[in-house]
């Protein structure tokens, strides 16, 4: 009996904490700084475009690309290899940067850049680029 009346007494001591002026004071304004720190946050959904016109993959995006990154070209692994520079992709609503990276050449193909331009209207379109048949270098950058 005497057990229980300790733990009636711990549950009532803690209910009277809940209801003093200062929890109450600590909740709002966890509630203002919790609002307020929410504030400055927008998700906004761009909604990408995707299309082809003969130089890879498009889309379309209303935010323009960061700047790219200035990558060091490592020494090239193996004979005929390709560097495919990094670039700024769209994927998720958001911008996400591509490394540089080797290639094995293509004869016969050209590869062409992935490029970012502002098109009618402020849209800024990415042009995925990709390996292009009738490269006049057959593939090897110079």
């Amino acid at each position: 009996m005497q057990k229980r009346s300790q733990v009636q007494a711990r549950t009532e001591s803690s209910q009277a904490d809940i209801n003093t002026p200062s929890h109450w004071r600590t909740l709002a304004l966890a509630a203002v700084l919790g609002s307020a720190a929410l504030a400055g946050c927008a998700v906004v959904p761009a909604e990408p475009v995707y299309g082809y016109n003969g130089y890879g993959d498009v889309v379309s995006a209303n935010v323009a690309p960061p700047a790219p990154y200035v990558e060091t070209i490592p020494v090239a692994p193996f004979v005929g290899s390709v560097w495919i520079g990094g670039f700024w992709d769209w994927e998720g609503g958001r911008h996400v940067w591509r490394p540089g990276h080797y290639e094995h050449g293509r004869p016969g193909y050209a590869y062409r850049q992935p490029a970012w331009h502002q098109g009618p209207g402020g849209q800024w379109m990415l042009h995925r680029g990709g390996w292009e048949q009738g490269g006049r270098d057959g593939g090897r950058r110079r």
